[in-house]
C-alpha cells in the first residue's frame, strides 16, 4: 500500500470496500490509471461486517432485480476464474413460510420472479425436510433458489484490489479525503490529509460515508447508515445446507422504518460456524450492542431450527449498511458535479451487486454502451443541490 503525495491518476476511487475494489478492478481492466484511497484499512467498513451474500431471491421485480441478475452473470462469467480466491460458493437459497397465507404470498412472489428470469422451485410443505433436514416440522411452504451464492467479502475486496494493482492500480490506506479541486464546476482532483491527487474522474464508493463525500463536492446523495447485527455460533457438523430465511425478510429489506426490525436469516460456513441474522435499525453510527436486537435474532432462529438450542454463540458483530430512501443504489455520473461518479447505497445487497455495478460504471466511464440501463440508479434523481464551497 502507498500514500498519495501529490501526483495524478485517470480515476481516483474513494473507498476500499467491495464496491471500491470492484470499481478499481473493472476500471483498471478497461485501461484507466486508478488510484484507490481509503481512510481506514482495506474492507474495514461495511464489507468486514456482512455475510457476503449474492442473492436474487430477496429481490422484487424491478431495477434492483435486473441489476442482481446482471451481477450474477458477471460473477459467473467475467470473474469465474477467480472465484476460489474469495470462496465463491453456489450454495442456493431456501425461503420458508410458516403460515398458509405466507406460503401463498411466497408462491405469488416466485411467479413474478420466474417471469423476470429467476430460477426458482416452489417446495411443498411435505418436501421441506428433504432440503433442510434440521428445520422444524410444520412449515407451510418454501421456495428454492439455486442462483443464490455466497463469497467471503473481505477476501473479495483484498483480491480484487490485488488484481487491480497487477494492472497498474495504486492503493493508499489511512488516507482521509478532505475535499475536491475544481476547475470551474468540474472536479479535477481529490484533496486528502496527505496530499492532493489530480485526476480526470472521481468515484465515490465510500459506503455509509458516501453522503458525506458527496457533500464535499456540493451535491446531495441521501445515503444513511442502517445498523445490523449477526450472531456467530461455535463450529458445528454440517447442519444447514443453504442460506435459509423466513419469507418476511423480503419485506424487511424494502421497509423504511427507523426502528428495530428483525427477520430470520441462517446459513452455515465452510468453517462450520453458523451465521444468524438479521436486524435493521437506523441509529446513526451508534455502535452500542443492542441486547434486544440480539435476543430477537436468536429467538427467531431457534423457532426455525430448534436443534440450535444447545449450541454456543461465540460472538456477535455489527455493521452499517449504506441505506438509500428509495431502496435503489446510486450508480453513475453526477451531472451536478461533472467528473464525479457514485457507486454506493446498495444497503444489504452491496456484495452481490458490487461487480455488476462496477462493470456498468466502467463501461459508462469509457464511453461504451452499458449492458444494462443505468437510468433508475442515476444520482441526479436526488434534485437537491448543496452549493459547493471552493477548495
Amino acid at each position: 500500500m502507498s500514500t498519495p503525495d501529490t501526483h495524478s491518476a485517470d480515476v481516483v476511487v474513494i473507498g476500499a470496500g467491495a464496491l471500491g475494489a470492484a470499481c478499481a478492478y473493472f476500471l483498471a481492466r478497461a485501461g484507466f490509471g486508478v488510484h484507490v484511497v481509503e481512510r481506514g484499512r482495506v474492507a474495514s467498513g461495511t464489507t468486514s461486517a456482512c455475510e457476503g451474500n449474492l442473492l436474487v431471491s430477496d429481490k422484487e421485480v424491478g431495477p434492483e432485480l435486473d441489476l442482481a441478475l446482471y451481477s450474477h452473470r458477471v460473477w459467473r462469467e467475467d470473474l469465474a476464474e477467480f472465484g476460489h480466491l474469495w470462496e465463491f460458493e453456489a450454495k442456493g437459497g431456501f425461503v420458508v413460510s410458516a403460515t398458509a397465507h405466507g406460503a401463498a404470498g411466497l408462491r405469488e412472489l416466485t411467479r413474478r420472479q420466474r417471469a423476470a428470469g429467476i430460477e426458482v422451485t416452489d417446495v411443498a410443505a411435505a418436501d421441506i425436510g428433504a432440503y433442510e433436514p434440521h428445520i422444524r416440522p410444520g412449515l407451510a411452504g418454501a421456495a428454492y433458489y439455486p442462483q443464490d451464492c455466497q463469497v467471503q467479502p473481505m477476501l473479495l475486496a483484498a483480491h480484487l484490489l490485488r488484481l487491480a494493482e497487477g494492472m497498474g492500480a495504486r492503493v493508499s490506506t489511512g488516507v482521509t479525503v478532505t475535499g475536491f479541486r475544481r476547475r470551474g464546476e468540474r472536479v479535477v482532483g481529490v484533496r486528502t490529509d496527505q496530499g492532493t491527487i489530480a485526476c480526470g474522474q472521481v468515484v465515490n464508493a465510500a459506503g455509509t460515508w458516501a453522503g458525506h463525500i458527496a457533500e464535499l463536492a456540493g451535491v446531495a446523495v441521501p445515503i444513511l447508515p442502517r445498523r445490523g447485527f449477526v450472531l456467530v455460533t461455535e463450529p458445528l457438523p454440517p447442519t444447514i445446507n443453504r442460506k435459509v430465511y423466513a419469507g418476511e425478510y423480503v419485506a424487511s429489506t424494502l421497509s423504511s422504518d427507523e426502528g428495530l426490525q428483525t427477520s430470520t436469516v441462517i446459513e452455515g460456513t465452510r468453517a462450520g460456524t453458523v451465521l444468524i441474522g438479521s436486524s435493521r435499525e437506523r441509529v446513526g453510527f451508534d455502535r452500542t450492542v443492542s441486547l434486544p436486537a440480539l435476543s430477537e435474532i436468536a429467538g427467531k432462529a431457534l423457532a426455525l431450527f430448534p436443534s440450535l438450542a444447545q449450541v454456543k454463540i461465540m460472538r456477535s458483530y455489527l455493521g452499517f449498511r449504506p441505506y438509500c430512501p428509495d431502496h435503489l443504489p446510486v450508480i453513475g455520473h453526477d451531472p451536478r458535479a461533472p467528473g464525479l461518479w457514485h457507486a454506493s447505497g446498495h444497503e444489504g445487497a452491496g456484495i452481490g451487486l458490487s461487480v455488476g455495478s462496477a462493470k456498468l460504471l466502467a463501461q459508462a466511464m469509457a464511453g461504451d454502451a452499458p449492458d444494462l440501463d443505468p437510468a433508475p440508479f442515476a444520482p441526479e434523481r436526488f434534485s437537491e443541490v448543496t452549493p459547493h464551497v471552493p477548495h
